[in-house]
């Protein structure tokens, strides 16, 4: 059998910058995988990790779309199709939108910027190609631009970059499916210029049997706007860091995530703000719910650098507890290095208020009725967020999963 090791170098060696390449594989040995003695990682199931379960594997059959995806690219403006990192089909042009495939990545760049993460070392690795949607200065993009990351493989390093030049507004979606006994380790990078808009979903569908472990950065320049939802309902382990740099003034980044566990999935979602500039300022909300024997593990940073005057950050998470052997663990953190600031941070764990449930049921109300009406109206405010073009899709599919979730008392 190939081991992860034979197959990763096999494949560098091909490439044309394979010296590049091939020092991301050794800073990914040197730092090694993590273990949970690292704090980062405490809390993550990695005694049942094995790299060599995700060595290539011969291709498995094309499959159709999902409905999801129909859905998805029913209401989009520019569909682009990614099969295990490497770009499968776009549809029709897009005025001011232009999707570019670079193979190969000369510089060391990406892999200087997480040198202490393992996992991102392998993308910079391993990661076939760099998929970079660019959105043209002042241009409105009204429909969305949707790129379908589809995991066919045993492991699979998808590479994004989303640019919007100055005054530009756009909608972009990344959505992940497939994933079946594989390790899918995506990494994005947005970039948001001057009085730009991006508005951004990430919605995570892998198959229950996926390790997900995803890295994104968002950039995000004077007076500019990143609007970012994330949402993780599949994989076994389901890991997702999202950081936002606010370095131009006036700069703004609004992040909410949203999981829901059930069997022993583990959704761990991490935030990290930076603020650099005066006058900026992010709203952070993280809500999700555990059920069965799944866990959650939010952990989140609020850094404001000395000169970063006048801003105001906020972070608040919130978990619902629908067993009593589920497990959820909220770390909320600020770091502020100035005076002249705002912030603020909460969390809360527990099961579903049983005066909300008496009530309902007092009206008539089912128990199993009470119990969904509540759950749902949790997730609300995280769904009426969503881009009116897909709030329908997300909620219709996320409620689909609620159907099958049963809380129990403690």
């Amino acid at each position: 059998m190939t081991t992860f090791t034979d197959a990763a170098t096999s494949f560098i060696a091909l490439q044309p910058d394979a010296d590049a390449r091939t020092r991301a594989w050794a800073s990914f040995e040197d730092l090694g995988l993590p273990t949970t003695t690292d704090e980062v990682w405490r809390y993550a199931p990695l005694s049942e990790f094995v790299l060599d379960r995700f060595a290539p594997s011969a291709p498995r059959p094309a499959r159709a779309d999902s409905a999801m995806v129909e859905g998805l690219a029913a209401h989009a403006g520019l569909v682009v199709r990614v099969v295990d990192g490497v770009v499968a089909s776009t549809s029709a042009a897009l005025d001011g939108v232009s999707v570019t495939v670079e193979a190969t990545r000369r510089d060391e760049s990406l892999a200087a910027r997480y040198a202490d993460d393992a996992f991102a070392q392998l993308n910079a690795a391993l990661a076939p190609a760099t998929i970079t949607v660019r959105v043209a200065r002042g241009a409105h993009v009204t429909r969305p631009v949707v790129i379908v990351h589809r995991t066919d493989a045993r492991s699979s390093f998808p590479r994004t970059l989303v640019t919007l030049e100055e005054g530009a507004d756009a909608t972009v979606v990344e959505y992940y499916e497939g994933g079946d006994d594989a390790l899918v380790v995506p990494i994005s990078e947005y970039q948001v210029g001057e009085n730009a808009v991006l508005r951004l979903v990430t919605y995570q569908r892998l198959a229950p049997s996926a390790w997900h472990v995803a890295r994104s950065t968002g950039v995000v320049a004077r007076d500019g706007r990143l609007l970012q939802a994330v949402v993780g309902l599949g994989g076994y382990y389901d890991r997702s860091r999202n950081d936002a740099v606010l370095e131009g003034a006036g700069s703004h980044n609004e992040l909410r995530t949203t999981f829901l566990g059930a069997g022993r999935q583990v959704h761990d979602f991490r935030t990290h703000q930076l603020h650099l500039a005066p006058h900026s300022s992010s709203l952070l909300l993280s809500k999700g719910a555990v059920a069965d024997e799944s866990r959650s593990i939010y952990t989140g940073l609020i850094e404001i650098e000395h000169g970063a005057r006048r801003t105001d950050a906020r972070q608040t998470n919130h978990n619902l507890l629908l067993s009593p052997h589920a497990h959820a663990d909220s770390v909320p953190n600020l770091d502020i290095r100035e005076n002249d600031v705002r912030c603020a941070h909460a969390s809360s764990v527990g099961p579903l208020d049983e005066l909300q449930r008496w009530y309902l049921e007092s009206r008539g109300v089912t128990p199993a009725d009470a119990q969904r009406l509540m759950i749902r109206g949790f997730y609300n405010e995280m769904l009426v967020a969503l881009p009116a073009q897909l709030a329908e899709l997300v909620e219709r599919d996320v409620t689909s999963e609620l159907e099958s979730v049963t809380a129990v008392a403690s």
